[in-house]
């Protein structure tokens, strides 16, 4: 048991870490090699075939009722949230990008207590102020802030944590009665429908004969690691340990975000990031994850 719970922990570490390392890779090769709409739909594709590979190998069938929820989860979910999150992360710093992600626990609450009126304590609302007060001073101060930031990238970025908040309460019932693998293969399929009208243009317009190994081992990196490998690594945790253990891992995605900005900035002379990391930035990331800190934790029982 001990054992599981060590390797839950590890492939959580190695999920975020994924997460966190994402943030610079996949701008790195925006807009200049490929679009944000092209780049998801290379990730929907290629994620999506995978998932449907080891879909092959379950016999399980889905009850006609639940497609009209499949179909919402996969416009959430996968075209809505990725779309948003790509868009976003061209347009603005990898450091506020990860900062605003980790306001996701928070939008869950949100729409938890709004669609399945589950109760908010009064410590809950403490959390949500104070992490929403973190999001929002991080999404204004990117209109400011010398470097990559831009507030329409931040503001994309949160409605893409919106999304993402909305898809994970909607999805919730499904998970419990299907199998995890099911699921995600139908969300993919239905995501890559709702993708495929803003992805396609790109794609046709995209120069491929331009694209070098480094193009090549980034795109493969977000489809592979950040899409595929991340989400089993998540999957494979969740058997042994709780939710609230999985969701306390987005806390490490700012802290690797800040590590790759810093060595992309000093070790690698990339000059525009130089001034990613500032007070406020840390002071948002701060508010955030005690927002989100106070949400999860779970209320002294009396005696």
């Amino acid at each position: 048991m001990k054992n599981n719970i060590a390797k839950a922990h590890l492939a959580l570490l190695g999920a975020n870490l994924i997460y966190g390392v994402n943030y610079i890779i996949a701008k790195g090769i925006m807009p200049n090699k490929i679009g944000p709409s092209a780049f998801i739909f290379l990730r929907v594709v290629g994620a999506g075939i995978l998932f449907w590979i080891i879909k092959s190998f379950l016999k399980e069938k889905v009850e006609k009722k639940d497609f009209p929820l499949l179909i919402l989860c996969g416009l959430l979910g996968v075209a809505t949230n990725q779309l948003l999150f790509f868009h976003g992360l061209n347009l603005t710093s990898p450091i506020d990008a990860s900062i605003i992600i980790t306001a996701i626990p928070i939008v869950v609450l949100v729409f938890s207590a709004l669609l399945l009126k589950e109760k908010i304590t009064p410590n809950k609302i403490i959390g949500i102020a104070i992490g929403a007060t973190g999001a929002i001073l991080l999404v204004w101060y990117g209109n400011k802030a010398a470097g990559t930031s831009s507030l329409l990238g931040n503001v994309l970025i949160f409605l893409n944590a919106c999304s993402y908040g909305l898809y994970l309460v909607l999805v919730k019932p499904l998970m419990k009665k299907y199998n995890s693998i099911t699921v995600i293969s139908w969300v993919f399929l239905f995501g890559f429908v709702f993708m495929f009208p803003f992805g396609i243009p790109d794609i046709l317009q995209t120069n491929f004969a331009a694209f070098t190994v480094e193009t090549y081992a980034t795109i493969a990196f977000v489809v592979i690691g950040t899409t595929f490998l991340a989400y089993l690594f998540n999957i494979y945790a969740l058997k042994s340990v709780s939710p609230s253990v999985t969701g306390s891992y987005v806390y490490l995605q700012p802290a690797i975000s800040f590590i790759m900005v810093s060595v992309y900035a000093y070790a690698f002379g990339q000059t525009e990031y130089a001034q990613d990391i500032n007070s406020v930035k840390i002071a948002s990331c701060f508010l955030v994850i005690f927002g989100v800190y106070l949400i999860s934790k779970k209320p002294n029982k009396k005696a």
